[in-house]
């Protein structure tokens, strides 16, 4: 099993685009179109590989909830990179900065970015390939 996609409502899809384009170079828009979700006209599309993806779809209105917060809702979603520099060069290139940095951790280094509509995304580099080390607190 593994999670095929998740599924964001955004304000603006060129500026979400911009962001995960900068985040996975290798990924694609895989379909794009239009429709009505619950009555709201909506772009959407689908932006990943043949394996996983993320659906944007732009009718998004109000604020995302607060990170530092404990309101019900996505606190993060997170993804497991080889090299994590790189990525960071790449999100800086692109305009974006980087939230949280940890890496001090003896078996990984993480990185958080804010994407344009409030989504907290958690990279993690592991340094270790035992379990044991990568889970550890």
């Amino acid at each position: 099993m593994h999670l095929e996609h998740i599924n964001l409502v955004v304000k603006n899809l060129e500026q979400s685009l911009l962001f995960y384009k900068a985040t996975f170079p290798h990924w694609k828009i895989r379909s794009l179109g239009e429709s009505n979700w619950y009555q709201y006209k909506r772009k959407w599309l689908h932006f990943g590989d043949d394996y996983q993806y993320i659906a944007l779809s732009d009718h998004g209105a109000g604020d995302n909830r607060d990170l530092k917060g404990n309101q019900v809702g996505l606190a993060h979603f997170a993804y497991v990179v080889h090299d994590i520099q790189a990525l960071e060069k790449r999100m800086l290139n692109a305009g974006f900065k980087c939230s949280i940095s940890i890496t001090a951790d003896k078996f990984r280094k993480k990185t958080y970015y804010i994407d344009p509509d409030g989504f907290e995304i958690e990279f993690v580099q592991y340094t270790s390939d035992l379990p044991d080390e990568r889970n550890a607190d």
